[in-house]
């Protein structure tokens, strides 16, 4: 039976990774946000503005490897596969056998974390590293053993160098702990040695933040200024429902019954503190799916108990599979671009928010999936542009994008070598990548709007003009520009180093 076990663990972990380069349509390519991590991986470091170290060294990988699609969908696909398998692990330590650890493993298939272990972004690493935690702290109760505590803070701090809102999580096991009697544990000595390793494998992420004057914050209020503002309560928990409605009776059921088992309830309380805290600190609803493969685990352990038959366990598996087919279209683009806003449109997903943007308004693609598209045709036309110039005035251009998704789709899909050598933009920890003085005539701009009659670099040319844009209105880059501004005064070059070197003063560099 245990062999038995491990064959079909292993064949859902596989179907786990082959699945989303089956089903998304090949009209899509990455997401803006993958440009951003993928790029972070040509310039390794311990931490960057936006976010910590891990992804980028996976990325560093990837671009040994050649930076195809496939190799920076490999890691997500690859985390999410382990993830599934600590998720039926956690199962199995709450007392599940087979039915139990299978149907806690579905639901790291059927639900949001379909779209999320396809995408190359911190969220996959935080979701693992979560998960892990979780196992070695359900691992640790059962054994008492210290190496598990260990592993739990070591899993903890695995969890900081991927993304910060760890933060959450530990909080959340530290309030728990206080809440049952494995308050006990902050007497032993063993708890605060296997805290202080943590802090340890912490210390060079804080000591880069330090150096860096704590962009973390910069960031955080970045967000808050630009995205968390617009997020609502009735928002936050509508999405806590719905990012994993087809096994949302697995990790409902988990939740109420492990609240009634002594031994367990810490994982429980763990739970409920990590969502309230997330939520108070008016997060996406997303930033919680760390939280919710214990809860599959404590639901795989609940049906193990519940249902006996084995037509009825049967039965359930089917139920996951059946509930889950209906939302896989929203979760992965499976037609091309045209038919799936269509399909859209038909089924009048604006009715219930699938096709609200950050900006609040309703498009025709769900968010994700139009920053997947006009990537390549932005950057095919700013290259084209380029080499328009005469040789002569090539050498005296720079490429200045607005956006870090500009500026990773140009350095990712542009041919010429010396042309991507021109790129550079101030958004993000683009502007660390700048060198510390520019000396140009011409400068192609690529962004969304003209620049503002107060950004005073962009006065100093003697002409501007707008050489193309992109046209695919599906895409959330519809309407980005080609701009070229040509023939600039000594002053331009001055009053744009003034900037560079004022920004990255920030940031002590």
């Amino acid at each position: 039976m245990r062999s038995k076990a491990y064959i079909i663990l292993i064949l859902l972990a596989a179907l786990k990774i082959v699945l989303p380069f089956l089903l998304q349509h090949p009209a899509f390519g990455l997401h803006r946000d993958e440009y951003l991590y993928y790029q972070q991986g040509q310039h390794p470091d311990w931490v960057y503005l936006e976010n910590p170290g891990l992804i980028g060294w996976l990325a560093s990988v990837s671009g040994w490897m050649g930076g195809s699609f496939f190799w920076i969908k490999f890691w997500p696909a690859v985390f999410g596969a382990a993830t599934l398998l600590l998720t039926a692990g956690i199962a199995k330590e709450l007392g599940a056998r087979l039915f139990g650890q299978v149907v806690s493993a579905l639901g790291i298939i059927c639900s949001a974390y379909l779209r999320i272990h396809f995408l190359f972004q911190p969220n996959f690493l935080e979701i693992f590293c979560w998960t892990l935690a979780a196992y070695f702290l359900v691992r640790h109760i059962n054994t008492q053993s210290n190496r598990y505590l260990y592993l739990l803070f070591a899993a903890l701090a695995l969890g900081l160098w991927s993304k910060y809102s760890v933060v959450f999580f530990a909080l959340s096991i530290a309030g728990a702990l206080l809440l049952t009697p494995y308050r006990k544990w902050y007497t032993r000595k063993s708890f605060w040695v296997a805290a202080l390793l943590g802090l340890v494998l912490s210390l060079p992420n804080l000591w880069w933040q330090q150096q860096h004057q704590w962009p973390l914050f910069h960031h955080m209020q970045e967000l808050r200024e630009t995205q968390l503002q617009y997020v609502d309560s009735a928002t936050f928990f509508k999405e806590q429902l719905l990012m994993l409605i087809p096994v949302a009776f697995v990790w409902i059921g988990g939740l109420i019954w492990i609240l009634r088992n002594n031994k367990y309830r810490v994982i429980g309380l763990c739970f409920l503190l990590c969502i309230a805290m997330i939520a108070l600190g008016s997060g996406k609803g997303y930033y919680t799916l760390g939280a919710y493969p214990m809860m599959l685990g404590a639901g795989g352990a609940w049906l193990q108990q519940l249902v006996r038959r084995t037509w009825l366990q049967v039965a359930v598996v089917l139920l996951e599979v059946v509930c889950t087919l209906p939302f896989v279209p929203l979760l992965l683009p499976l037609q091309p671009p045209a038919a799936m806003a269509a399909s859209n449109k038909k089924y009048g997903l604006q009715k219930i928010g699938l096709l609200r943007w950050e900006d609040l308004q309703n498009h025709a693609l769900q968010q994700d999936f139009a920053d997947m598209i006009g990537w390549d045709e932005l950057a095919q036309k700013a290259e084209r542009a380029y080499h328009q110039l005469p040789p002569a005035a090539q050498q005296q251009t720079i490429v200045y994008c607005r956006s870090y998704g500009q500026a990773g789709a140009l350095l990712y899909h542009a041919q010429d070598t010396r042309f991507r050598k021109k790129v550079i933009c101030d958004n993000g920890t683009f502007l660390l990548w700048i060198p510390d003085s520019l000396h140009f005539r011409n400068l192609l701009f690529v962004g969304r709007d003209m620049p503002e009659k107060d950004d005073a670099v962009f006065q100093q040319f003697r002409s501007v003009q707008v050489l193309d844009s992109v046209t695919n209105s599906l895409s959330r880059q519809y309407g980005d520009k080609v701009i070229l501004f040509r023939d600039a005064k000594d002053s331009a070059f001055i009053l744009a180093n003034q900037g560079l070197e004022e920004m990255k003063a920030v940031f002590g560099e």
